[in-house]
């Protein structure tokens, strides 16, 4: 078909008259390939649209579509005035470009990504740093790195900060977020304090000015669900519930393996052995390999999933996308989403995921299991992690609880 035929004339003229022309049907094909709906596609087309529209006042290179993406998007859509029909969103637009990326690469386009500014190519070897010669978790990584994002934003540049810097940085930082989470941030700072010191920066002197406010690790009780309330979680998913099968099978390798979200969304096909019972957690935070039993509820819930909901896709992933691009995995939020969401429908006052883990740990021990059993359960590098969990352990306290001075013995 021809593609301008399906656009608005204003949208087909732009396109037409630009250099973005010979890649409108590989744009249109791509993310038909990709299970685009139709109306979606031309959205993204009206996007380009827009952007050829914008381009046409400006010298134009292909090579430099990344760089002129980027202005397109921060500069010119917040005070755009062009003549209307244009797509102002953000978010399509930013969508439709990256997809105008690949399909350009495809077609042999060196694309010049010379613009990346020195705070990205810093935070860039931050990560390389963090990776290799620390060997973090990419979560852990993630969140490093957007403190420091926000800290090189916030005094523009990616010099060295002074200790006024940090300390103006942390005590902006540790104003608004918990004992806990104000450590970590700290916690982040030094790490690239010391990132710093090791390309030769001579930064010794500040890594004293970075001071995390008092947290006892073990001082807090563990927040865990009764065993009514877990029952009321995974009643929480009605018949018309969309992608509920989907959502129903996360929340159970959530409450059943006290699996992380990014381990919920690694699992693949292969790691599911059926004869055997067993599922392989190949991708977690302490970067090694697990075996777990899996348990029968669990399974029926994976397999309903895989024979009745899951789209015919090329990827080895269990969980999938239902929304094009369907051979793209879905992010670690699909879990979140819908442990919240199911947190909601069942009334429970919880809004934290990890609190499911809590449950498991809990459930195990109160059940006649050791902190050993929950470590290996929980996948846990050191004995010492799973000490929080004693506080639940009632049946063992109870055995060693003294008497209430003053109460009957």
């Amino acid at each position: 078909m021809d593609v301008f035929n399906g656009l608005t004339e204003p949208a087909a003229s732009r396109l037409r008259a630009s250099e973005l022309a010979p890649y409108v049907q590989p744009f249109w094909d791509r993310l038909t390939e990709l299970q685009y709906s139709r109306s979606t596609v031309r959205q993204y087309l009206n996007c380009l649209a827009h952007f050829a529209l914008w381009s046409r006042r400006r010298p134009f290179d292909l090579r430099a579509l990344d760089r002129l993406a980027v202005n397109f998007i921060d500069q010119h859509l917040p005070c755009c005035t062009c003549t209307a029909p244009v797509q102002r969103s953000r978010h399509q637009v930013r969508t439709a470009l990256r997809h105008l990326m690949t399909v350009a690469r495809s077609a042999g386009v060196q694309l010049d990504s010379r613009h990346v500014g020195p705070i990205d190519e810093q935070l860039r070897r931050f990560d390389d740093y963090l990776l290799h010669s620390k060997g973090l978790a990419g979560s852990t990584r993630l969140k490093r790195i957007t403190v420091i994002r926000a800290l090189l934003r916030m005094k523009s540049s990616a010099a060295t900060p002074s200790a006024d810097d940090l300390r103006q940085f942390l005590t902006q930082e540790l104003s608004r977020v918990s004992a806990a989470s104000g450590g970590a941030t700290a916690t982040a700072v030094r790490s690239y304090l010391r990132f710093r010191a090791f390309e030769g920066d001579p930064v010794e002197h500040l890594l004293p000015v970075v001071g995390a406010p008092a947290n006892w690790r073990l001082a807090p009780l563990p927040e865990t669900l009764s065993s009514d309330e877990v029952n009321r979680l995974l009643d929480a998913f009605p018949v018309d519930l969309p992608s509920r099968l989907r959502c129903y099978a996360l929340v159970r390798c959530v409450v059943d393996l006290g699996l992380r979200s990014s381990e919920v969304i690694a699992l693949a096909l292969d790691d599911i052995d059926w004869i055997a019972g067993t599922v392989r957690i190949s991708k977690s935070k302490s970067r090694r390999v697990d075996l777990l039993p899996l348990p029968h509820l669990t399974g029926a819930a994976i397999a309903d999933y895989l024979r009745s909901e899951r789209p015919r896709t090329a990827s080895r992933l269990v969980f999938v996308r239902h929304v094009a691009p369907v051979d793209e995995p879905v992010a670690a939020d699909v879990v979140r989403r819908a442990v919240r969401a199911a947190y909601r429908r069942a009334g429970l006052p919880y809004t934290r995921v990890h609190i499911l883990r809590h449950t498991l740990a809990s459930r195990l021990l109160n059940t006649g299991g050791t902190l050993k059993e929950v470590a290996d359960m929980l996948r846990h590098r050191e004995l010492n992690t799973s000490l929080i969990y004693a506080k639940v352990d009632f049946g063992r306290l109870g055995e060693v609880a003294m008497p209430w001075p003053g109460s009957r013995p």
